[in-house]
């Protein structure tokens, strides 16, 4: 194989990787597993705390957290259009 074939392969390569990796950053699957972890992670801690309720008390900083991570999108086009 020439060197040049050899180096476009690797370029091929690394694309497809990077597309997958686009692909699972802007995935529902990957949202739905941060909200569940996140809850999850919180609701432990409202255990370790002591606090009251923790499973449905969980449920609004997950949320808040979730809302967040799904507007950034927005934002950062906005972003995008006015710092051109």
């Amino acid at each position: 194989m020439h060197p040049l074939e050899k180096r476009i392969r690797t370029i091929e390569e690394r694309n497809k990787r990077v597309e997958l990796d686009k692909a699972w950053e802007i995935s529902w699957a990957r949202k739905i597993v941060i909200a569940v972890l996140t809850y999850l992670t919180i609701v432990l801690f409202f255990f370790v705390a002591g606090l009251p309720d923790p499973f449905p008390n969980a449920v609004v900083p997950t949320t808040g957290f979730v809302l967040s991570t799904l507007s950034l999108p927005l934002f950062k086009r906005l972003w995008t259009k006015y710092y051109k």
